[in-house]
């Protein structure tokens, strides 16, 4: 014979583990200071701006040097 289980401990052990698992989400994507942000937006920005630099124009045809 199988052993008893309590069906509320088991739906409140689910539970539980579902909000730990979503805290820890939250804490990879909310838990980052001010300066780490504030260095990835320059990152990015010094990103986007070397796509644009090196964007050619349509029609022109590349320079030979």
């Amino acid at each position: 014979m199988g052993d008893v289980v309590n069906l509320n401990h088991a739906r409140k052990a689910k539970a539980s583990a579902a909000r730990r698992s979503q805290a820890a989400a939250n804490r990879v994507a909310h838990g980052r200071t001010k300066a780490q942000k504030d260095a990835d937006r320059a990152d990015a920005a010094r990103r986007e701006a070397a796509l644009d630099g090196a964007r050619r124009e349509p029609g022109v045809p590349p320079a030979v040097d």
